[in-house]
């Protein structure tokens, strides 16, 4: 059955989408933070980056993503473009703000893995179902999804374990591990729940 082809998102319904799809991702990658893990995409390289240098974490985030914008506009064009870079700040300031008012003594790094997936997954589902990713990895992997049908989520779980692979040498294995599951909740939940067919987004 083919998607209807008439439908799509009014102003609104992409804005609450996108605000809450980042909402989602933040509160994930806030759970990582706290228990020291990491994740793929370039939310991945950036909290390495932070861990090892010290650097505050939006920051890296934000400017990691910056040369991926280029590529979104000239792949996908400029709604996908201007939704990615708002998506990229709105939850670079939302991963911020939650240190201070969601404050976690303590989490077990497999319940922090867990719901991280959980939580970033669908979080990144709504964001690609109203035209936003969160730059890096995920405007790639929708390009060669639209270009050549390879499933998002597996494109992504391919970066990811390269990733892996280099946080082998700068964190404790037991740490690469957790965050391993992590990420492959998270590429399941959107390689078993996105595809093109069955929604259009504007």
């Amino acid at each position: 059955m083919e998607a209807d082809t008439s439908r799509r998102y009014t102003f609104f319904e992409d804005i609450q989408g996108l605000v809450i799809g980042s909402a989602q991702a933040a509160l994930g990658i806030h759970l990582l933070r706290a228990a020291g893990l990491v994740t793929g995409g370039t939310a991945g390289m950036a909290l390495i980056l932070s861990y090892a240098t010290g650097w505050n974490f939006s920051a890296l985030f934000f400017g990691l993503n910056i040369p991926f914008f280029a590529l979104a506009w000239w792949a996908r064009g400029p709604i996908f473009c201007v939704k990615s870079l708002a998506t990229v700040t709105l939850v670079s300031v939302m991963a911020e703000a939650l240190k201070p008012l969601v404050v976690l003594q303590s989490i077990h790094p497999a319940a922090a893995a867990l719901l991280f997936g959980a939580a970033a997954g669908v979080g990144l589902l709504g964001l690609f179902r109203h035209s936003g990713s969160l730059g890096g990895v995920s405007i790639v992997a929708l390009i060669l999804q639209d270009k050549l049908g390879w499933r998002a989520g597996w494109v992504q779980l391919a970066h990811d374990l390269a990733l892996f692979a280099i946080a082998a040498w700068l964190l404790p294995l037991d740490r690469v591990g957790w965050s391993l599951l992590g990420a492959l909740v998270l590429n399941f939940v959107i390689a078993f729940n996105h595809r093109r067919d069955w929604y259009i987004v504007s």
